[in-house]
């Protein structure tokens, strides 16, 4: 396998992860656009704070989590109490109803990981300008089965659509390490072999380091499989908290370092759990 790093021209950015929708409404209005409606993205942006953690909402709490004002809350949620997708119980709070569910579940009839996966990877490489990666384990190793180049000049040609990379080297083939206990017990039991001076060679520091990626909820490899190249991953967890992928971004050390790191890792966490609620509810 060529592990080549290679340099591309910057590219513009696009959204970021925590805001999408609301910006897009944003952008949308201030652009003038007349194939999107500013109005109902907001109300989409509205019905995504429900879930299954938060299902009952009062207004007071949709105006501060959407950072919209309160009337507009009130004649959008209005709106789809009309529509019949939402109740509205006699103390004020709002709860979904069956027809989202069963909107909802259309969608997991044919439920795509890597199709659900896409704009969260765009959203990722747009914010940070490093190349975003979704990866599913397999025999040989990690499979890199969807990238999304950032705007940063470095690009990681070594690991493209359909690279496998071993278990014990890299964030994301790392993480499928410390959040699955099948492919734990084997690579542990198989010899660790260097790809650079920083790779986990030892069986018991790397079990260590594998209990400290499971505690922390995010792997992180600075230099482990290329020499000036760090990463940061996330499990993407299914029905009863299987292992179905992870997601990860990676790029130039230097930009992995510090609070930049940490947002990068925040980032990364928050969307996996994310996806990671999608694809429990479509019980993979």
């Amino acid at each position: 396998m060529s592990r080549r790093l290679h340099h591309a021209s910057a590219k513009p950015a696009r959204q970021t992860v925590g805001t999408a929708i609301t910006n897009l409404a944003t952008v949308t209005e201030e652009a003038g656009g007349r194939e999107t409606v500013g109005s109902v993205l907001r109300a989409c942006a509205l019905l995504g704070h429900f879930g299954a953690d938060r299902p009952v909402i009062t207004l007071a709490e949709l105006t501060a989590l959407s950072g919209l004002n309160k009337p507009t809350v009130h004649r959008l949620m209005t709106t789809f109490v009309e529509a019949g997708w939402v109740s509205r119980d006699a103390a004020g709070a709002y709860r979904i109803r069956m027809p989202l569910f069963a909107i909802g579940a259309a969608a997991l009839a044919e439920f795509d990981l890597r199709a659900e996966a896409r704009p969260a990877l765009e959203a990722l490489a747009a914010e940070f300008g490093d190349t975003a990666f979704l990866m599913v384990p397999a025999e040989a190793g990690a499979v890199c089965i969807d990238r999304v180049e950032g705007g940063k000049p470095l690009v990681l040609a070594a690991v493209g659509i359909g690279t496998v990379l071993p278990y014990h080297a890299a964030a994301a083939p790392v993480a499928m390490v410390a959040f699955d206990p099948t492919i734990r017990a084997r690579v542990l039991a198989e010899p660790l072999p260097a790809f650079t001076s920083e790779t986990h060679v030892d069986p018991a520091e790397f079990a260590a380091h594998l209990e400290h990626v499971r505690a922390e909820g995010v792997s992180r490899s600075r230099d482990d499989y290329l020499t000036g190249v760090s990463a940061v991953a996330a499990p993407i967890l299914g029905h009863h908290g299987s292992l179905v992928a992870t997601l990860s971004l990676g790029g130039r050390s230097e930009d992995f370092a510090g609070a930049a790191g940490e947002s990068r890792a925040a980032a990364v966490r928050a969307v996996a759990a994310r996806l990671s609620a999608t694809v429990a509810a479509a019980r993979l």
